[in-house]
């Protein structure tokens, strides 16, 4: 699994850098990263402050759970639909 290179902290601080500064060109030079990763974080963090961030990400971690737990019992209850419908 690919591990981050940088935290939500600390891209919300690029984000707000390249506002400050005005050219996405130049912070993306200073911290090594390519334009289409800055617009694709933009997307993702734009207008956001670190608090939102952190509520962001522990929210997609109970979507994820929540996810698995349906598709759990989403197949439980196919099987037990397959074993009814049987005629014994």
């Amino acid at each position: 699994m690919k591990r981050k290179r940088f935290s939500e902290e600390q891209i919300i601080r690029i984000l707000k850098e390249a506002e400050a500064l005005g050219t996405v060109r130049e912070v993306c030079r200073q911290h090594n990263i390519t334009e289409q990763t800055f617009y694709r974080w933009r997307n993702k963090y734009g207008g956001m402050d670190v608090s939102d961030a952190r509520r962001l990400k522990g929210l997609e971690k109970e979507n994820a759970e929540l996810k698995k737990v349906v598709a759990k019992l989403t197949l439980d209850n196919r099987m037990l639909k397959d074993v009814v419908s049987k005629k014994w």
